[in-house]
């Protein structure tokens, strides 16, 4: 999400943070190419214009014009601008960062009403919201299909309740959408549970029919929150869509789905200045635990390049095994790298999600999308190493070195994939072999940290002379000289 918004912007600053002093025609000229990069992400026209306004007044004043580093100065007055776009005139807090930012904490069992239109991912929704409750706030949840119309709809949320392993209320043919409501209440209240998550049905367009049933299961139930689904790919729709759930139902947050399949992400930025209601999640794909909480601060990160690192750290909190981990340090601090090791990360990266998506976690990554769409980088590629790994003997896994041309026939007969393929994966098991050697002539993790400790410097690590002490720019996760940066800066 926010690609194209995300690689106009870096371009535009790219030419201001160059310029040792700027004139009042420079962020003039900066501010209409903004303004270009908003209405390409789709960003409705009033939030645009609002927007704008708000940083020409701040970035023409002296203050930034005399500062030491005025184009940085006029790149944190647009992040802020842009976090105060996402939280809203309120400046809502952040969000803890390990709960949904639901209204939940409240006497049980609390109602949470779904609602949107038909397609928008309301029943997927509903099972990922139960999941995460479940799981992180150690809830007990009960999931109720109040959608009669849909051909499978109350089916298709009990099969996903038995993915989740989350209790969904049985299905009573002929009962209407209240009578269902009043029904998972009171079974809810006899049952123990703490969350009661209503799955109401949607229509193709908003109408009269469907808004007044909402209104009346919203009566019954009084949820604590009303959550509006809405798909992210529709744009500016989504937006109308809010505005009319907000005017005619009265909505608590919006919850926008297919996040990952929108480059340009300007519903996301129009929905809370326009509704006045935030964002609260953003569905990041299809699996069940592809749900996140809407951290302002960190979106507006992302949109400007400086990445989203305490996201990505969360995420690896929460998938990466600690005994696996604890092997591999006790393995780098050894100096040993062998195909297992390699297979182990290859599996931690997969369990943590899409590779493009965590690349987009990484500060400064935009400047690098040519070479990322070059080197192909997706999930694929690591399935192909996986499937290469699980090819060879445990001999071979083992000790590498005894891969030579028919074992390489064998193994790439054997995973589908071509003896090139083998080659790059055997040169990448070499290049990291030949950096845990290094770490360990350093001393193991402490040479390591205390390298890392010498080499920091006011801008952050030197990560060049870090590539270099490592084996230099050939390293994995090291770049080629003319990307080689320190504290994320391009070397000029």
């Amino acid at each position: 999400m926010f690609e194209g918004l995300s690689g106009r912007l870096g371009d535009v600053f790219d030419k201001l943070t160059r310029r040792s002093s700027l004139s009042e025609g420079d962020v003039d000229a900066a501010m209409r190419e903004v303004r270009l990069a908003l209405l390409e992400a789709d960003v409705a026209l009033p939030v645009v214009k609002r927007f704008i306004a708000d940083v020409k007044e701040k970035a023409i004043g002296q203050q930034v014009i005399r500062s030491v580093t005025p184009g940085q100065m006029v790149v944190k007055i647009v992040h802020d601008a842009l976090v105060a776009m996402l939280a809203g005139p309120d400046g809502a807090a952040e969000p803890d960062p390990m709960a949904l930012g639901l209204d939940i904490a409240q006497t049980p069992p609390v109602p949470i009403l779904m609602v949107g239109l038909q397609g928008s991912g309301k029943t997927t929704t509903s099972a990922k919201i139960a999941l995460r409750i479940k799981t992180r706030e150690r809830k007990k949840v009960l999931l109720a299909s109040l959608d009669v119309y849909r051909p499978a709809a109350q089916q298709q949320l009990a099969v996903l309740g038995e993915q989740t392993e989350t209790d969904c209320l049985p299905i009573v043919p002929g009962q209407m959408p209240v009578e269902i409501a009043q029904r998972a209440m009171k079974e809810a209240r006899a049952g123990g549970y703490d969350v009661v998550i209503l799955d109401t049905a949607g229509r193709l367009h908003i109408d009269e029919a469907l808004m007044a049933e909402v209104a009346a299961v919203r009566e019954i139930v009084r949820p604590h929150e009303t959550l509006l689904v809405t798909d992210a790919m529709t744009g500016q729709d989504a937006v109308t869509i809010a505005s009319e759930f907000n005017e005619k139902v009265g909505i608590t947050g919006i919850v926008l789905t297919r996040v990952d399949g929108d480059s340009r992400g300007g519903a996301a930025l129009s929905m809370r200045a326009v509704t006045g209601v935030p964002v609260k999640l953003m569905g990041m794909g299809e699996k069940m635990d592809a749900l996140d909480a809407f951290h302002p601060e960190r979106v507006a990160g992302r949109i400007l390049g400086m990445g989203d690192i305490v996201s990505l750290v969360e995420k690896a909190a929460q998938t990466i095994e600690v005994e696996d981990a604890e092997r591999l340090a006790q393995r780098l601090a050894e100096g040993q790298w062998d195909m297992n090791d390699l297979l182990g990360q290859l599996r931690q990266i997969k369990r943590m999600g899409d590779v493009k998506g965590l690349l987009g976690m990484m500060p400064g990554i935009n400047k690098m999308q040519r070479q990322l769409a070059e080197a192909q980088v997706d999930n694929k590629v690591i399935d192909h190493q996986e499937a290469i790994i699980l090819s060879m003997t445990a001999k071979e896994r083992r000790n590498p070195d005894l891969i030579k041309a028919s074992r390489k026939k064998r193994i790439a007969a054997g995973s589908g994939t071509t003896v090139p393929e083998i080659n790059r994966l055997l040169k990448q098991h070499e290049q990291m072999a030949m950096v845990m050697k290094r770490i360990k002539k350093m001393g193991g993790r402490k040479g390591l940290m205390n390298l890392l400790k010498d080499m920091d410097g006011p801008e952050g690590p030197d990560m060049g002379a870090l590539a270099r002490a490592l084996g230099g720019p050939a390293t994995p996760g090291g770049l080629p000289p003319r990307l080689a940066t320190r504290g994320g800066k391009r070397k000029r």
